[in-house]
């Protein structure tokens, strides 16, 4: 059955039937239909329920900026007019991706942008950068075949565009990567051309998409990064795009970026990090084996005092 590639859902990639996609374009999100309007400029169609229209003018607002942004940083125009669906309830957005931790997603075949509007200012999202990481989505794969474009590359690239941000609710920080960085517990590069399913999995994958385009920027520059999208452009493989991008192997570069991580997250560089919460949780004990050292003397002291009187 033919189907429309979303990004940004739960796993890898979810591909909608043709005709829910269908239903949930040209039905839910209809402006022809009740509740539903828009908001139409000559670079971005908004859909929005009434009560999101100042979210609306202000997606309106700040587009023009988010597309020269990223014009700016992949060196590629955004020659398309994209559909920006805003949406108010979260059970709704919920059941479309089937997952607790989606705030947006994208459909590339559509030039389609979903936001769940009642996420997408919680800390560390704001609107712009959720919607640059999607829009980056959507310019990928109109500038690479999706067969030449594994998903680590995708959403590494993209939250690299968009400041960090990706379009799930990570954990704290680095902490996943870190702690599969020091176990061993890595996902491979060649297991990242589709994402895994379940929660904690998903995670260290968009941690490690991300990380390992960080990498590539810190060996090879942002030059490097856009040098194995131009070659991927042009049709190569992601291996090749690689090879003859960064003039090293994708299992070279994967041997590198992992001895880089674990130079980075060795146990003592993370003592070292964390050398403060250390202490302060060793004060803390001692602080506790005082006190109770202060007590089993005092309760000493009362004992000898009556064994004292007794006679």
């Amino acid at each position: 059955m033919a189907a429309y590639r979303v990004v940004g859902m739960k796993g890898i990639e979810i591909r909608l039937p043709i005709f829910l996609s269908l239903f949930l374009i040209l039905v839910l999100f209809n402006p022809l239909y009740a509740g539903t309007e828009t908001l139409q400029t000559k670079e971005v169609i908004i859909f929005f329920e009434g009560p999101l229209r100042q979210i609306a003018k202000e997606v309106e607002k700040i587009y023009p900026d988010i597309k020269s942004e990223l014009v700016w940083t992949l060196k590629w125009e955004v020659d398309f007019r994209p559909e920006i669906i805003l949406v108010k309830d979260r059970d709704a957005f919920r059941k479309m991706t089937e997952s607790n931790i989606v705030v947006a997603f994208a459909v590339p075949d559509k030039n389609l942008i979903v936001l769940d509007t009642s996420r997408v200012y919680v800390k560390p999202f704001t609107l712009g950068s959720t919607l640059k990481h999607e829009l980056c989505h959507i310019l990928l794969h109109r500038n690479i075949e999706s067969k030449n474009l594994p998903r680590w590359l995708d959403e590494g690239v993209c939250q690299w565009a968009s400041g960090g941000i990706a379009e799930i609710i990570l954990d704290s920080g680095e902490g996943t990567l870190a702690k599969a960085a020091v176990s061993d517990s890595m996902i491979s590069i060649r297991n990242l051309t589709r994402f895994p399913d379940d929660e904690k999995s998903l995670i260290l994958a968009y941690e490690e998409s991300k990380s390992i385009v960080e990498y590539i920027v810190s060996e090879y520059r942002e030059q490097g990064v856009l040098q194995v999208l131009e070659y991927l452009k042009q049709g190569y493989s992601a291996d090749d795009s690689i090879s003859k991008g960064l003039l090293v192997s994708t299992s070279e570069l994967e041997n590198k970026w992992i001895a880089h991580l674990k130079r980075r997250y060795s146990w003592f560089s993370y003592v070292s990090q964390h050398i403060y919460t250390i202490l302060f949780f060793l004060a803390a004990l001692a602080t506790v084996y005082g006190f109770i050292r202060l007590l089993k003397k005092k309760r000493a002291y009362v004992d000898e005092e009556e064994d004292g009187k007794s006679f």
